[in-house]
Formats: structure tokens, C-alpha cells, sequence
């Protein structure tokens, strides 16, 4: 599923989880999320309330326990007990974002303001309600940027906060009314999860969400809108597909052309058994090619495998969008290709760590699935 923001008035963890909870995803498997952190004096819950002219969820977290200063990594070991890797990479971003920004090494921050229960239940539960909605991209609108100042363990700094600007490289942003608009654990959780900026993508509309900020304003409702949708259905493609038998040509030298093939810019390259005239066991050569690339993939087929003619017919592919995300598993990194209705290994990636390590192949797919 694609998710897209529009952070209306902001962005924090608060507002991305209540928009996340309207739009559908369960608020028992964010609470089961949250328990396993271990994590403990808590209780989450969401309700229905009016923001200006509009009706939103806003989430509320009760804690017996209102210290704010943790080390940054005991939140990150917590999150990593949930098997999040959204909210253990966000964690792990404020930790660096803060390291640097104070000199001193990520595994020795001491997180003031972000170091409470509801910086660790917003963190893991938006990453609990993203896997839950199967978000496989986030696109989000630009970010209204605030102004002002803010009082902080640190004394007062400008709005927005050094954190939260270090985490929003590579976003883009606009201005915004006074106040803090983006916090840092809204920043870091779409970092974490790999947004992409700008309109929102062609998708067929599901479900839509908004999730209230506690802030009340005098002229708009304080939300977040989320929108989650499926890939719109692709537009075909015209290609060539170029195909000659062959029965005079080795295995070897068929499995060159498809390489050459391949890397001279073919869609695709295959090859298929057939018998021919008086029975000659054979091959089919088939190459599938770009329309502006055809007439020299033919050149190549035809010089290496010395066939005296080929048939080429029009077709149109339809190709729909993926994209990659990557999996630490053994000390090795495994891309993961997203569809949008399915994910699965890079198998040669695989096949690296599966020599590297000894394990099986097939386990080390379970397990890169599993790590997602």
C-alpha cells in the first residue's frame, strides 16, 4: 500500500499515529507492538475529537512514570524487542542527529525532551500501524517549517529545533505560522521510513485519516491527513520481441547472447527447447527490447549466432512500479524488492550471504521477509 501525508498544519508522532489509527490500522496491534518493548506504566488509547471545523484522532498516552531522560540506547534496544525496524531506525537517527549536534558518540546520548515513554509508544506504534496498514511507500507534501522558539533542557533554541532540521535533509519543506510545526520524532519517523516528497503519487484511493495535534489554533484544525492507496494500474508499454530457432548453436553460447543481450539494454532475454523439422531437438532465442534499442539487439543476435533471419513482433508490457528496501541479516545486506502486492529477496544477494555464512538459502528467505 502507499501511504501520502499531508501534514496540514505539522507533523509529530502523536498526529502521524492518530492519522494512521482513522485510517484504519488496529489499535490492539499497536498496543501489542508497544507491550513488547517491555516498556511498562503505560495505557493507549484513541478518540474521536473536533478540531476546528473537522472531526480527527487524537491519541492518548497516560503514564505513571513522566521521567524524560533516557539513554538513547536503551529506547533503541527496547525497539528493536518489537521487531520494528521503522521505529529502531528512527531511534537510531535521533541518536546520531543528537550525537552530533552535542560532540558526543550516538551510543552515549542521553535524550531530555525525547527521552519519555511517549517519544518510544509514538515511535513504536506508528511503526506497528504502518506494517499493519502493509504501507510499502511513504510520499508525504511539503513540510510547513514553523518559526519561533522553544524552551528546551538546553535553554531556548529556534524553531524548528537543530534536531529536527538535521533530520529533515533531503526533505522539502515551506514556510509555516509560529510554533513548532515538525517535531524530531515526526522527522526521524519519516526518515526512517524512507519518504519520498512532492504530490501525491497516481494511486487508487482505499481508506483516508486524520489525526489531531493538541495544539487548538484560531483559524484551521490542527491534523494530519493520511491517504492510503494501491499503485494505479499501469499504462502498456510498446517493445519488440526479437526470437529466432536455432538448432546448430551450443548451451554455452546461447547463455552468452542472453548476457550480451541483457547488457546492451534488453527488457528481458530467455530461451525456450522446441523441435523442429524432422525432428531436430532446438532452441528459441527470445529478446525482448525497448523499441529505440531493437534494430541493434537484432544486429547482436544475428552476429552471434550466426542465424540467417529472426521474426520480430510488437508487443506492449505493462510494468508496475517497485522499489527497494534493504535488510541487515548476518552482517550482510539483502535488498528486498517491493511491489504492490508482494515482496521478495534480491536472490543474488542471497546467494552472497548464503555462501558467506553456510546457512540455506531457502532459511535466509524466510528470515530477510522476516526482518522487514
Amino acid at each position: 500500500m502507499i501511504l501520502f501525508l499531508n501534514p496540514f498544519t505539522g507533523l509529530a508522532g502523536d498526529m502521524l499515529l492518530g492519522a494512521l489509527l482513522d485510517a484504519g490500522a488496529s489499535l490492539d496491534a499497536v498496543r501489542r507492538a508497544v507491550a513488547l518493548t517491555g516498556l511498562t506504566g503505560w495505557r493507549l488509547d484513541a478518540e474521536r475529537v473536533r478540531t476546528g471545523a473537522l472531526t480527527a484522532t487524537r491519541v492518548r498516552i497516560d503514564v505513571e512514570d513522566d521521567a524524560t531522560e533516557r539513554a538513547a540506547a536503551e529506547l533503541i534496544a527496547m525497539a528493536a524487542r518489537a521487531g520494528l525496524p521503522v521505529a529502531e531506525a528512527a531511534l537510531t537517527a535521533i541518536a546520531e542527529v543528537e550525537g552530533a549536534l552535542h560532540g558526543v558518540p550516538a551510543a552515549d546520548v542521553r535524550l531530555h525532551e525525547l527521552g519519555g515513554h511517549d517519544t518510544l509508544i509514538d515511535i513504536v506504534g506508528c511503526a506497528a500501524a504502518l506494517r499493519d496498514l502493509r504501507v510499502t511507500r511513504v510520499h508525504c507534501a511539503p513540510l510547513p517549517l514553523g518559526g519561533g522558539t522553544v524552551r528546551t533542557r538546553h535553554g531556548v533554541l529556534p524553531v524548528p529545533a537543530p534536531a529536527t532540521l538535521a533530520l529533515l535533509k533531503g526533505a522539502l519543506v515551506r514556510s509555516g505560522a509560529a510554533g513548532e510545526a515538525v517535531t524530531p520524532t515526526g522527522a526521524a519517523l519519516l526518515r526512517a521510513a524512507g519518504t519520498v516528497y512532492g504530490p501525491a503519487p497516481e494511486m487508487e484511493l482505499h481508506a483516508t485519516g486524520c489525526g489531531a495535534g493538541t495544539r487548538e489554533l484560531p483559524d484551521r484544525p490542527n491534523v494530519t491527513v493520511a491517504m492510503l492507496g494501491r499503485e494505479a494500474a499501469a499504462e502498456p508499454v510498446s517493445q519488440v520481441v526479437l526470437s529466432t530457432n536455432l538448432d546448430d548453436v551450443t548451451g554455452e553460447v546461447l547463455g552468452y547472447v542472453v548476457e550480451r543481450a541483457l547488457a546492451a539494454g534488453a527488457a528481458d532475454a530467455w530461451i525456450t527447447p522446441a523441435v523442429m523439422k524432422k525432428g531436430r531437438p532446438a532452441h528459441v532465442l527470445h529478446v525482448l527490447a525497448p523499441v529505440e534499442l531493437a534494430d541493434g539487439l537484432q544486429r547482436l543476435v544475428l552476429a552471434e549466432t550466426g542465424s540467417l533471419g529472426l521474426r520480430r513482433t510488437t508487443v506492449e508490457k505493462v510494468a508496475l512500479p517497485r522499489h527497494f528496501e534493504t535488510v541487515r541479516l548476518y552482517g550482510g545486506d539483502v535488498r528486498m524488492k517491493h511491489g504492490p502486492w508482494g515482496v521478495k529477496p534480491e536472490h543474488d544477494d542471497l546467494v552472497r550471504l548464503a555462501e558467506a555464512t553456510g546457512r540455506p538459502l531457502r532459511q535466509l528467505a524466510r528470515e530477510a521477509h522476516d526482518a522487514l
